[in-house]
């Protein structure tokens, strides 16, 4: 296999750790540490195991198939891409509006901006939006690509000068389990850990997008695809953990109480790097994680807008068939007014907002893994491509235990 075929394989879990690597990493982990330590490291990792099998079927099918994800959801029942179109509807702009937020919040602590949040928000969406329907999948991938060597290096390099002031005995302190408010937030980091579970759909539609600017010679095998997309998952599960220890060594081991403002958390995310790796690192620091924010934003959005459009060609009867650009152009628009919309309506404490959206997609994401689950193992498509037994028991596993979580949830919040 040639270098050129190994990139291509790599590409849609490349996009994938782009879209992933924010929220969940730079809010959600970052909080975990500075709340308990290194005492849900576990749980980190316990979740992002979780949810893979999920992920990974949105490429098996896909390649499998040459159709998106919801095209399996159709096979299954029509009725299910009608569900998903209204569960889309009603929770991506949402999500969408928590990555917006997250992004302008860097964009203020990095830049010093004066403007208000909102003013923030509106420039980081015209960007964004400009960037896709100029650029599109190509510019994605390669923004992708550059950025997360970037952000990779100053997190690692920041996470391991940290390690040495965490306090490894909290990694053993498991009060949080029998504290209703530390359950309810093990929830909220859930959630988006590493991502929401929607995204799958989105791995099989840029899959389907790669191979469609790739010639025949440059598509490459399930296996390698498989093994492109383990590596990019690895990372983002791998960046999660790195967050987490910069909590735990700087945060809570200093006493230091996470921020409930969007800027002023931002700027203590920011005042990790400083403080580990000094003023002028810190600063290429910071602008790493306002870029790989900015490409989460574009990769969700990205992902989004490809999705309506998949399930709008689904109701005109064209199976499994990818967005039109005009299609692509309008739903990418809706979504950007829909989020404003929403953060203009909704907007609070940052970060009540950030676990009220993260709880809200991990109540979901049973029932998205579950259709998942029965896409690969009862739609038609290669036996070489279907799970193996392995993948089969940890999908069903996962399954079950989120299916608990989420019951676990609902009746904590009837109690606090």
């Amino acid at each position: 296999m040639d270098f050129q075929t190994l990139q291509r394989a790599a590409g849609p879990g490349l996009v994938f750790a782009g879209a992933a690597i924010g929220v969940s990493h730079l809010v959600q982990s970052t909080r975990a540490g500075a709340m308990y330590g290194a005492g849900l490291i576990a749980v980190i990792i316990l979740f992002n195991l979780f949810k893979y099998p999920a992920f990974r079927f949105g490429l098996d099918y896909a390649h499998a198939t040459g159709k998106t994800l919801i095209g399996g959801y159709r096979e299954l029942s029509p009725w299910l891409v009608v569900l998903l179109a209204v569960m889309s509807m009603m929770l991506a702009p949402i999500g969408l509006a928590a990555v917006s937020i997250t992004t302008a919040a860097i964009l203020a602590a990095v830049t010093g901006m004066q403007f208000s949040i909102l003013t923030l928000v509106l420039i980081a969406l015209a960007a964004t939006l400009t960037l896709l329907l100029v650029g599109g999948y190509g510019w994605l991938e390669g923004l992708s690509k550059a950025l997360l060597v970037f952000l990779t290096l100053a997190t690692v390099c920041a996470a391991a000068l940290a390690l040495p002031q965490v306090q490894w005995a909290s990694a053993f302190n498991m009060d949080w389990a029998m504290d209703p408010m530390g359950l309810l937030f093990v929830v909220a980091l859930a959630g988006f850990m590493p991502t929401s579970m929607g995204q799958s759909v989105d791995i099989s539609l840029w899959t389907l997008k790669s191979q469609e600017e790739a010639g025949p010679s440059q598509k490459p095998s399930i296996k390698a695809s498989r093994k492109g997309f383990l590596a990019a998952y690895l990372l983002t599960s791998f960046l999660a953990l790195c967050f987490c220890i910069l909590g735990a060594g700087v945060m809570h081991a200093g006493g230091i109480t996470a921020e409930s403002g969007a800027a002023e958390l931002a700027a203590q995310i920011i005042g990790l790097y400083r403080d580990t790796l000094g003023p002028i690192p810190a600063f290429f620091a910071g602008v790493a994680a306002l870029c790989i924010m900015a490409t989460t934003l574009a990769a969700s959005f990205d992902g989004a807008a490809r999705g309506f459009g998949a399930m709008y060609q689904e109701y005109r009867g064209n199976v499994g068939a990818m967005p039109n650009r005009a299609t692509y152009a309008f739903f990418l628009t809706l979504l950007g007014v829909l989020s404003y919309g929403f953060l203009s309506l909704m907007l609070a404490s940052f970060t009540t907002f950030i676990d009220l959206v993260t709880s809200i997609f991990f109540v979901v994401t049973p029932a998205t893994a579950l259709v998942n689950h029965l896409v690969v193992t009862r739609c038609e498509m290669p036996d070489g491509h279907r799970p193996s037994p392995v993948i089969r028991m940890l999908s069903m596993a996962a399954i079950v235990i989120m299916t608990a979580l989420s019951v676990v949830f609902f009746v904590l919040k009837s109690t606090v």
